[in-house]
């Protein structure tokens, strides 16, 4: 089990290196496409993962509990992947096509956030009973209806003035920390009972969090874009980078900093490489 997942995480990490480089070589948008597909063989790993780790408050099965890792996780970046496809269209870039993203991203935050609180039999979760992470959860909700407007604005055909941008950019940082926290939490409560290897739901975090970051990545550099707190969002962009990279080397070297343990499979080190 834990080769199967140091592969997943392998994949993970190379798919985020991937899309990386190619925002690097071009505007950020060029990476959309594989960032999607690598999505989708996320989703799939973590069914196929059948995670077996008891927890003390919803107790959902093995598979649940791979799609509520996956799914909570996959928030962080979804709240980053709408502010990119709202500066893309209003920016004029690929507008329309952005706009039909938007619309989608939207819906499936707001699905996914309902069901990591309420549960979803579409989606396979399981209501949260941990009255702490419901609480947490309401708090990402009412953070995410202060952006909202915003966001269907431009979904609905319209462009953000000069004096939303600021806005929009301003209440992406607080929503992406408290979904963050969130998931911390879940990792917590793995944490509890992961005796035989404590570090698995770090790694399981981390890893699902560069997925987050490729797409605050293209977010900062949108925001240099369009002159949007152009220092600042400068300085965060390098931050950005640098826990990328630092992250893709831990999880490959370890980092105590981190927490991260070292790899010892030498196919996957090569991978890596």
């Amino acid at each position: 089990m834990r080769l199967f997942l140091d592969k997943f995480f392998v994949m993970y990490t190379i798919a985020g290196a991937s899309f990386k480089n190619k925002m690097q070589k071009g505007f950020p948008e060029k990476g959309e496409r594989a960032m999607r597909k690598f999505s989708f063989i996320f989703l799939i790993l973590a069914f196929a993962a059948n995670i077996c780790i008891p927890v003390s408050f919803s107790a959902p099965t093995n598979e649940q509990w791979g799609i509520i890792m996956n799914l909570s996780g996959r928030q962080r970046m979804l709240s980053q992947k709408m502010t990119k496809e709202t500066l893309l269209a209003t920016a004029g870039i690929n507008a329309e096509e952005n706009r039909k993203n938007l619309k989608e991203t939207m819906a499936l935050f707001d699905k996914t956030l309902k069901g990591l609180r309420d549960g979803d039999t579409s989606l396979n979760l399981p209501p949260c009973e941990n009255e702490s992470v419901v609480a947490q959860l309401d708090r990402v909700n009412l953070l995410y209806d202060e952006m909202t407007p915003l966001l269907t604005k431009v979904s609905e055909g319209g462009v953000l003035s000069p004096y939303e941008l600021p806005s929009l950019a301003k209440l992406n940082t607080p929503i992406l920390n408290t979904m963050d926290a969130a998931v911390k939490m879940f990792e917590q409560e793995a944490g509890k009972v992961l005796t035989k290897d404590p570090t698995l739901a770090l790694v399981i975090n981390l890893a699902g969090k560069q997925r987050m970051l490729t797409q605050k990545m293209s977010k900062e550099s949108l925001l240099k874009y369009l002159k949007i707190d152009d220092i600042a969002n400068g300085k965060l962009l390098r931050d950005t980078s640098a826990l990328f990279d630092k992250t893709l080397k831990g999880l490959k070297d370890g980092d105590s900093e981190l927490g991260l343990p070292k790899t010892d499979d030498a196919a996957i080190k090569a991978q890596l490489d």
